[in-house]
């Protein structure tokens, strides 16, 4: 096949082969740290990603396209195949995760991490009242592995309304900081949590340890999107027990029931966000 005259005979589906191309690329500049430099509050890469969308959206809903179906013959002449196949391939590239498009800065990312403070104060607080549920002889594993989340909390909590009062890069290098140890602490505490004897007791620990777990793993994610390549990998090297060493404590449905809660979103997209946060992180080695 010829390639010059495959694009000049189709030039709608070429140019949506493009824009797809365009906003893959963007998505993966953007993931790696790569802007191209500032428009207005955003990114270049930002601007050429959202641009392509546009543009997909535009091609999708082209009315110079749009043709009525002939009762006969059953298979539908070429030219409307290759429309439907068109159409498709916008709607495909519109409905792929963007989260590179989502405007996030650091004072978003704070505000965000002081909405989600009454689910982790919540989360900390049944951490605080486990105890009592479980077995005597584990009580004190339990105690021992989740001594930390009190004070690890308020800080994080404390510096993320410091950022929004004052946004600097010193209270986010902080943030960055404090979030990476409280995601360490709770990993900590999971692997702690396995070494309990009594299988209702271990039940009861991990549920609540979990719990913790999802809100600092957001914040984690929503830190990390705002941050250089070289912050992100600063914090994967303070990271020595990976998200990925605990994964199999974690229970995906739990985490996702919690997130949509928080956003009053449906659990599906939930879960989908769990499963793209998680992604994101092993990415970034954390």
């Amino acid at each position: 096949m010829n390639t010059v005259s495959n694009i000049w005979n189709h030039p709608k589906t070429s140019a949506t082969g493009l824009l797809i191309a365009m906003v893959t690329v963007a998505g993966v500049l953007s993931q790696q740290g790569i802007n191209l430099g500032h428009a207005g509050s955003g990114t270049v890469v930002t601007l050429a990603g959202a641009l392509a969308t546009a543009a997909l959206g535009l091609l999708a809903r082209d009315p110079g396209q749009t043709q009525t179906l002939p009762p006969s013959p059953p298979i539908p002449p070429l030219g409307i195949q290759q429309t439907a196949k068109l159409g498709a391939w916008a709607l495909v590239a519109l409905l792929l995760p963007l989260p590179f498009l989502g405007g996030c800065s650091g004072v978003t990312v704070a505000q965000d991490i002081v909405n989600w403070t009454p689910t982790l104060e919540s989360a900390v607080a049944t951490v605080d009242t486990t105890a009592s549920l479980l077995a005597p002889a584990d009580a004190p594993i339990f105690a021992a592995a989740t001594a930390g989340f009190d004070a690890a909390s308020n800080v994080l909590v404390a510096q993320a309304k410091a950022y929004l009062a004052n946004p600097s890069a010193g209270t986010l290098a902080q943030i960055q900081t404090q979030i990476v140890v409280f995601q360490q602490q709770v990993n900590a505490g999971l692997l702690q949590a396995v070494r309990i004897g009594d299988p209702a007791s271990q039940k009861h620990a991990l549920t609540a340890i979990q719990a913790v777990a999802t809100v600092v793993s957001a914040m984690l994610s929503l830190v990390e999107s705002v941050s250089s390549k070289t912050a992100v990998a600063q914090m994967a090297s303070r990271s020595a027990i990976k998200r990925a060493r605990v994964e199999g404590l974690l229970d995906r449905s739990l985490a996702a029931e919690v997130v949509a809660a928080h956003y009053g979103e449906g659990i599906g997209l939930a879960r989908v966000q769990v499963a793209e946060r998680e992604k994101t992180l092993d990415l970034a080695g954390i």
